[in-house]
């Protein structure tokens, strides 16, 4: 565990934090954090976590445009939920991605876990865009990548980072109740 990794996990579950609270601030935050995980990943050999936190830099980005000059009146985007079209576009979008980064990984890197990487890779792209534009949908799928990179950091020795996942399982279940309400008050 470096001194690094503490720093990039605490800003973490700062913007994981403040991304509940629906403050904008976690988009700036969160792209200090996503950077300096890309370099923690790439020493760790979880290439497709690296490369994942590249393209969260881009979306730390449409996050803080959305969520300040998004929606109808470009005046930030509110909570909402997912058509089923939506829904099944964007997943099917999740196994795409997966598939292909898992095969590019196990074949052509020295990747720790090629596939486990992959997928959580590409579903985590899903969330994170469903999350930009505030869909209720993002956190049930949080919930269950978070736990899911809990065990993937164990396998793999970083400690800190899977306690700061168990940390987010936490407030993405907080965040899910959250924008429910939210999303129940903006409808009623």
């Amino acid at each position: 565990m470096s001194t690094l990794e503490m720093f990039a996990a605490a800003l973490g579950a700062c913007a994981v934090w403040l991304t509940v609270k629906q403050n904008r601030w976690c988009w700036p935050i969160g792209l200090v954090m996503v950077l300096l995980y890309a370099w923690i990943f790439y020493d760790a050999a979880l290439y497709s976590n690296m490369l994942l936190q590249g393209v969260y830099a881009l979306l730390q980005g449409y996050g803080w445009w959305q969520w300040n000059h998004g929606g109808d009146k470009h005046q930030g985007v509110s909570v909402s939920a997912l058509t089923w079209r939506g829904l099944a576009a964007s997943l099917a979008c999740g196994v795409v991605g997966a598939t292909v980064l898992g095969y590019l990984m196990a074949n052509f890197t020295d990747a720790a876990a090629p596939w486990q990487d992959a997928t959580l890779s590409a579903f985590s792209l899903v969330a994170q865009v469903w999350m930009a534009q505030k869909r209720v949908e993002c956190w049930p799928l949080w919930v269950l990548l978070d736990v899911l990179f809990v065990l993937l950091f164990l396998q793999q020795e970083l400690y800190l980072t899977a306690g700061l996942y168990a940390v987010f399982t936490g407030l993405a279940l907080s965040g899910w109740l959250t924008w429910r309400r939210d999303q129940r008050a903006a409808t009623a």
